[in-house]
Formats: C-alpha cells, structure tokens, sequence
C-alpha cells in the first residue's frame, strides 16, 4: 500500500499534465497515471488557439512551446466541392500572442508531462487504472501496468479524471458502453510533407458524411484531421476494398475537395494514419464528491471547431484555480462538493457556448442540403468563418492567476 498523495490523475494528456503541474507546483503531493508510453501519436487537429498562450507561459512552457510550433495561423478558409474561401482569423490580444499555432500531440503531450514531472508529480507510465473505490476520507485506485506484470494501489484524498471519453471502462468518470448507431463519428489523423496548403491558413474541409481540418503543425509538416460517419466510412470502405480505413477516407475527401486535392498533389504521408472513435461530443454529468473530470472527460466539443487541447488545458486551470484556493479545507476532507458546484458552473460557462456552436456547425456540415445552403450563404459572406472562428471561443481569454 502507497502513501496516500493529495491528488491522483488519471492521464497525462493535456488536461492531466495541465492539473498535475498546477498542482505540484503549489506543494500539492500528485500522481499521475498514464497508460500510454511517450512519444505517441493521437487523434487530434493538433491546433491551440491564441487563448492558451497566457496560460503556456504560466506554466513555464511558451517558450519551448512557440520554438518547437508550426506557423502563426492567421487565416481560416472553407474547402468545399470546387469551393476554397479564406477569412481572417479573429485576433487575440497583442503582439506574439495574437495568433494561435500547432504543435503534433507527440511534442506538446510530452512537452507538458516533463513539466508536471520536473515540478515534482510523480508520473508512473505506463500504468492503467482499472478500479476506483471509497475507503473513509480517501479514494482507492487499482492500477496495473502489463509491461511490468504488476499490480498496485494507490490512495489520494481527491481524484481528477482526465482519461479522455473514447473508451469505457469500470471508473465511475467513464462513459458506459454504448450500441453502435449510424450517426457515431470516427476520428483519422495523418501528417504529411511537402504539402501545398498555404502557411498559416487552417481550412475547414466539408465533405459527404463529415468534417475535417488542415494545419501547418512542426517540423513542416501539415496535420490533416478528420470525422466521418459510421454509415458512410462503411460506404467507403467498400468503395475502396484494397485501401486502408484512413487512405480510403482521404480518396473519399480528395475526390469532393478540390482545395485538398490542390494542397496535397505532390505530399507524401509521414508514417500510418491514426484512428478512433466514436466520438462523443456534449457534456457529461459530473462523477462525484472528490473526483473532478477535465478535458473529454468532461465534455468535448464537435472537432469541426478545433478547440479539443483548449478546453482539455482550460479545464484544468478552472479546476486548480479552486483546488489551489480552498486547499487546507479540501485535503482535510471538505468543501469538496461546493468546489464541485463552482468549478461546474464556471466550467458551463466558459465551454458550454462552444459545445453549442460545435453542435450547431456540424449539423450543417453533416447534412448534404444544410452543408449546400451554408455554402452558398459563406461564398457570399466569407466573412462568416471570422465570425465562426470567434463563436467557437478562438479569441475567449481566461484568468491565468491563481488566488
């Protein structure tokens, strides 16, 4: 049996490492728990918009952040049928931090863990857990690590769950296996070299049966990420029988684009594509007294508006900001359910105006007479994907001091 610690954390992706650095560096005792080992690869349009610069910096990771970035992205476009539009992106604050930019999953992940890590939380990887239980004041978790054969427990007085929401499982913060249906959303993700697409624009690709995006990520090479429907990954599949599942989907989207056939005649694929699903955008309930969820655990956002490592990060420093604030009351075994409450309602109101935005999107893109009418309407009003870019929180700037 482990010493008890203050917090446990439960993934080491972008919320998880954003909560343990938070934490750790305020003399809170954190574990984390990452089942995935690092480097790797994720499913993810790899952008982080201008609003999270302030936030790097607090955590001591902007500089390294903006060496290692892609280009500033200044533009949003629309690939659409024979359809290539360009807008303004809106502007956040001033100077270097005006712009956002991307960075692949496998430098910021790493990046942000090594910070909570030289902070002082301790990191066990790879390790999973697969149990959570009560036992007086603290919180038990069962984590095993395959690699090593072993199994141990771990207690903490509080718990966040940042294990994303593509996966069930046996914690009381994971969604519940669900049946498959048409309409559920599977996620692809390939980079590539040597692409056309202009620097600093990040197109919104809308084709039959789902949604995508492009960006300029590091080390020059541009991130196309995508959703596509079950039913209509299925109508493709069989459309392409010798291809794989992710070169079948860009066929499918090259064939309705000609912006993406124009940006990548000539690139060549880095390494294999990525996949997972199903999606799950909307908000969740809330797990309990003591155990917090941020990132997709939390809630996530449709794709279409890019802001998936925004709100993972943002989450995060809403819910140390009052862990922080209240810490003599919650390590002594309350408060915990009046900082639930807050942390909920300021969670709402930051993220809930983008779910509901996300939502509204992509309804129109996923629906072939929906999609053809907005189309029409943004030809005529380009200036719609600035006012899009900005509804989906693009230039919505958080409180970055911890009281």
């Amino acid at each position: 049996m482990n010493k008890t610690c203050d917090a446990l954390i439960i993934g080491g992706g972008p919320g998880g490492a954003t909560a343990a650095l938070l934490l750790a560096r305020a003399g809170w005792s954190v574990r984390v728990i990452e089942k995935a080992i690092f480097p790797r690869g994720k499913v993810c349009g790899e952008f982080l918009s201008a609003t999270n610069l302030p936030l790097l910096r607090e955590l001591g990771v902007a500089e390294a952040f903006q060496e290692l970035a892609g280009p500033e992205v200044r533009q949003v476009g629309l690939f659409a049928r024979e359809v290539s539009l360009l807008a303004a992106m809106p502007r956040c604050g001033h100077g270097s931090d005006a712009w956002g930019r991307a960075l692949g999953r496998e430098r910021l992940d790493t990046l942000l863990l090594e910070g909570a890590a030289a902070a002082g939380a301790e990191v066990w990887q790879p390790w999973s857990a697969i149990g959570l239980s009560r036992e007086g004041g603290d919180f038990v978790c069962q984590a095993s690590s395959r690699e090593r054969r072993q199994s141990r427990e771990i207690r903490a007085r509080i718990v966040i769950a940042a294990h994303g929401s593509w996966e069930s499982g046996s914690l009381p913060s994971q969604c519940l296996r669900r049946a498959p249906r048409p309409g559920d959303l599977f996620g692809f993700k390939a980079h590539f070299r040597n692409c056309g697409l202009r620097p600093g624009l990040m197109p919104l690709l809308v084709f039959p049966g789902g949604y995508g995006g492009m960006v300029h990520s590091d080390h020059g090479r541009v991130s196309l990420s995508c959703c596509i429907r079950r039913d209509r990954l299925e109508q493709v599949r069989r459309a392409h029988p010798r291809a794989s599942a992710g070169e079948a989907v860009l066929a499918h989207i090259q064939g309705d684009c000609r912006g993406v056939r124009e940006a990548l005649s000539g690139a060549t694929r880095e390494q294999s594509w990525l996949s997972a699903g199903p999606i799950r955008p909307g908000s969740r309930q809330r797990a309990g007294a003591g155990i917090f969820l941020v990132g997709n655990a939390a809630g996530e956002a449709h794709p279409i508006v890019a802001e998936g490592i925004s709100m993972a990060m943002q989450s995060a420093w809403l819910l140390c900001e009052r862990l922080v604030r209240g810490r003599a009351e919650v390590l002594a075994g309350g408060e915990l359910a009046a900082i639930g409450r807050d942390y909920a309602t300021a969670w709402r109101k930051q993220f809930a105006p983008r779910i509901y935005a996300a939502a509204l999107f992509a309804h129109l893109a996923l629906r072939p007479a929906t999609a053809a009418a907005a189309l029409t309407i943004i030809r005529r009003f380009p200036h719609l994907l600035t006012m899009g870019a900005r509804w989906s929180g693009k230039a919505n700037q958080i409180s970055t001091t911890l009281r």
